[in-house]
């Protein structure tokens, strides 16, 4: 017997005894991880799985953050205006209590919207995913307007079984669009908007871009100084 076998013999059951623990008795789950920037298709991707998922007869919920009302307040919506319901929340480890003990324990597949904005994804992943056998499809941006980590959605690649990039197009060049630029001056990370207020850009636009709303920025500080 191997030094890892013995230790896994040894190892107390969940419930605190010391009788001997058997793998095939942990439940399986799944993490499956979809980034990229705004209008790159990512809830659109995480709809089309959940509702394949859906139609072979595995049971699905959808999650999102409460402060996403942009397009509706019940229903996760894509930029085109396709829904699907779902439970809107301040954080992901109440789901479990709000949606039903009995409920969950039915529940096969959990999909997470806008995941940068839930400060608890990664516990409720380990715990969805590990200890309750879910499959965990999350959606989310991997970088704010600066390109820094956004949210916990990077916290969780390490667990992940998949992870998908999307991209978008760019506004400007129409190449392929990797991150999101702010267009107006605001700072704060957290500012939730569409169109009116990011757009993907390139590289090279959003170098430019960036420079562009510097500039405007700090002629408006100027002008408010006179």
């Amino acid at each position: 017997m191997s030094f890892f076998q013995s230790q896994i013999s040894l190892a107390p059951s969940f419930d605190g005894t010391s009788d001997r623990m058997s793998l095939s008795h942990c439940p399986s789950g799944e993490i499956h991880v979809i980034v990229g920037p705004m209008f790159a298709g990512k809830t659109t991707a995480l709809l089309r799985r959940i509702k394949s998922e859906g139609k072979n007869g595995r049971n699905v919920a959808m999650i999102k953050s409460s402060k996403d009302t942009r397009y509706a307040v019940d229903s996760v919506v894509t930029h085109d205006g396709t829904k699907f319901p779902c439970w809107a929340l301040p954080n992901l480890l109440s789901f479990r209590k709000k949606f039903g003990a009995e409920a969950y324990d039915e529940l096969d597949v959990i999909g997470i919207d806008e995941a940068q904005f839930f400060d608890d994804l990664y516990d409720f992943c380990c715990e969805a995913a590990e200890h309750d056998g879910k499959t965990i499809i999350v959606a989310g941006l991997d970088g704010d307007y600066l390109r820094r980590s956004f949210g916990s959605v990077l916290d969780i690649i390490p667990l992940a079984d998949t992870i998908t990039k999307l991209t978008a197009r760019c506004e400007i060049c129409g190449k392929r669009a990797f991150f999101t630029l702010r267009k107006t001056d605001e700072t704060r990370t957290e500012l939730i908007g569409g169109s009116d207020v990011y757009m993907p850009v390139c590289r090279q636009h959003y170098v430019n871009g960036q420079a562009i709303v510097e500039a405007a920025r700090n002629v408006l500080e100027s002008r408010s100084k006179v």
